[in-house]
């Protein structure tokens, strides 16, 4: 058959019409495989992503209960810290951690599933009663029973407790591995029967048509391709185990070494502080013991045996500085400011520095400070500038030259250190001895350190001089290198206040006589007990002995008319506070006196019941105008102390 222009064409016969309709059949066919396959894909990728989600959930569980464990030792750690250094920052952490860890256990009780509950509430209960131990040992740190504190810190690393919190976290972990392992059998479960599906569609495809068969070809490599990814999701999930498990033995490593790295530089700190105390107070104690040998042995001759009573005397009194800077140290106490000429300080301590630093060491002071003054406590800062001369003696083995400069200057902001912009009064030490290199001054304000040999120094001078100038809100620079001397350079803020400067110290006026009283004597210390009994004897008292303090409320029931209770702070089974507060309101009208050696200079008169402290050692002038102030302040006020319920 042709057509008008020539072109031959095909005739349309029976065989063209059933290719058609082979063609549309194996179309429909090819649509239906299509449409089966993608309903099988949807359906295997949907229960994927299911257990893709319950993985992720289980793998949260586990991190979360790792971070709780990991928030638990760094809470202890934080108090162990605490009571070994006393810092209150180092306490608040530990209450900060303590209650983050908290939190996360309330976390984890959002996210686990109920068949964790019953663990989750055990775990809530051991964090609780580890909570109040750990909480016994900051109190008792708190109120400063440090040897308290450090032999249940030691008990509480042994406490069932601990125990149990590490068995319900391990028990949890467990559970939810053991729980994510039947998650992912069924993941991979579902994903094979998917796969068995989508076989049997394509082997059905190919029987049908050549295009069924690509399709079905297709199909397989597509699945072939997951069935690759799978297998490396499944290997990444056994790294990620493994790599759990060695993170977790490293971490337990770590944590061992790193306690018994604290262990070791504990007891390095604290064998070089007693090394150094016991060398300054065996030097005290030559002075003490050698005046009062000498003194007996010319009882005869009153003017020498008072000369040699007087050194012993300086020897003691510089014991008990020794002391009040040790507890400063500590307790951080707050500095007594006044408004001070630095010239005019360091000029009236010639003579001190003179005696302290020898007749080999020349020192030579400058002023050019013009009148600047500085806002600042005395005693600190005389204790400053003979901590840095004593220092500069030490590097020059006891024989050199010593200068002190005090100048004004007016620095901007971060000039020196972190300092604010200003007028700075600056006291500059500068020494001709051995210098330091850069090693040892990166580490100079360090506490304990030194480079004294061992029981030669105590490493606390300079970190006591750097403590100071940051309360002062001050900054402090150090020039050094070897075998060119040392220059430290205080930068103080100068004080523009209209306060007057303060008067020249005067000699201290005896305290008016006090009327002969009956004393409660409240001591358990037996040797101080009777010090202070023949004290109160020889100022005309009656004193009355109470080594135990317990004992009080009997004797004064049975001893009518006592005036006053003069009573030692730290004693066994109650302290002088807990024992005045215990009081029965029937005793209200006695007046009290406390007596420590701990509390140092710090008024601290609120942390007593706003009653007169006295601090360990005292002379009998300050005992008796101690006795006159507590009884003045008892006759003006009401009572500080209300019965215990």
């Amino acid at each position: 058959m042709t057509r008008n222009d020539g072109e031959f064409t095909a005739p349309r016969g029976p065989r063209s019409a059933w290719r058609v309709i082979m063609l549309v059949v194996v179309a429909l066919l090819g649509a239906l495989v299509v449409v089966a396959l993608m309903l099988t894909l949807d359906a295997a990728s949907r229960k994927r992503d299911e257990a893709l989600k319950l993985q992720s959930h289980s793998f949260e569980v586990m991190i979360l209960v790792r971070s709780l464990s990991g928030t638990l030792a760094q809470s202890e750690a934080s108090l162990g810290r605490y009571v070994i250094s006393g810092d209150k920052t180092l306490g608040r952490r530990f209450s900060d951690q303590w209650q983050v860890a908290g939190q996360q256990i309330n976390r984890l009780d959002e996210v686990t599933d109920d068949h964790q509950q019953p663990l989750i509430d055990s775990l809530r209960q051991a964090y609780d009663a580890r909570g109040k131990e750990l909480s016994l040992i900051a109190l008792s740190t708190l109120y400063k029973k440090n040897d308290q504190a450090l032999a249940r810190f030691y008990q509480a690393g042994t406490a069932p407790s601990l125990a149990r919190i590490d068995r319900l976290l391990n028990q949890i972990i467990t559970n939810e591995r053991a729980l994510l392992d039947v998650r992912t059998g069924a993941a991979m479960q579902s994903v094979a029967q998917s796969t068995s599906v989508a076989h049997a569609l394509m082997v059905f495809g190919l029987s049908i048509v050549l295009g069924a068969i690509a399709l079905g070809w297709m199909t397989i490599q597509a699945l072939g391709q997951r069935a690759i990814a799978n297998a490396e999701t499944e290997a990444e999930r056994l790294r990620a185990e493994e790599l759990e498990v060695a993170v977790a033995h490293a971490t337990a490593e770590l944590i061992d070494k790193e306690a018994r790295l604290r262990q070791v530089q504990k007891m390095e700190a604290i064998g070089q502080l007693t090394g150094g105390i016991a060398h300054d107070f065996n030097n005290m104690l030559a002075v003490v013991l050698g005046g009062l040998e000498l003194a007996r042995r010319n009882v005869g001759d009153a003017e020498l045996a008072t000369r040699h009573i007087d050194n012993a005397t300086e020897g003691a009194n510089r014991a008990a500085a020794l002391t009040r800077r040790l507890l400063a140290f500590s307790r951080e106490e707050a500095l007594k400011l006044e408004a001070l000429d630095p010239g005019a300080l360091v000029a009236g301590m010639s003579d001190l520095l003179d005696r302290t630093l020898g007749d080999a060491i020349v020192v030579i002071a400058h002023d050019e400070s013009d009148g600047w003054r500085v806002h600042a406590d005395r005693y600190q800062l005389e204790n400053v500038v003979l901590n840095l001369a004593v220092n500069a003696r030490d590097a020059m083995d006891g024989r050199g030259e010593l200068t002190i400069a005090t100048k004004g200057t007016t620095l901007a902001a971060e000039e020196i250190g972190t300092c604010v912009a200003g007028d700075y009064v600056t006291i500059a030490v500068t020494d001709t001895g051995c210098g330091m290199p850069p090693e040892v001054l990166e580490r100079v304000f360090e506490p304990f350190f030194t480079t004294k040999p061992v029981g030669t120094g105590t490493g606390l001078g300079l970190s006591q001089i750097f403590a100071f100038i940051r309360q002062a809100d001050g900054e402090i620079s150090i020039v050094s290198a070897p075998g060119k001397g040392t220059t430290v350079t205080l930068y103080l803020p100068r004080h523009t206040g209209v306060d007057a400067l303060p008067a020249p110290r005067e000699a201290e006026a005896l305290p008016a006589k006090t009327a002969a009283l009956d004393i409660l004597v409240v001591e358990d210390d037996p040797r101080v007990l009777s010090a202070t009994m023949g004290a109160l004897a020889e100022l005309g008292h009656r004193p009355i002995a109470c080594s135990d303090p317990l004992a009080v409320p009997t004797l004064l029931d049975a001893a009518a008319g006592i005036d006053l209770i003069v009573s030692d702070v730290l004693m066994p089974g109650r302290t002088g506070p807990e024992m005045i507060a215990a009081l029965a309101p029937d005793h209200g009208h006695v007046a009290v006196l406390f007596v420590t050696g701990y509390a140092g200079e710090a008024g601290g008169e609120a942390e007593f019941g706003g009653h007169h402290v006295l601090r360990k050692p005292f002379t009998i002038t300050a005992l008796e105008r101690a006795i006159g102030e507590a009884m003045t302040a008892s006759r003006t006020a009401p009572p500080a102390f209300v019965a215990a319920e």
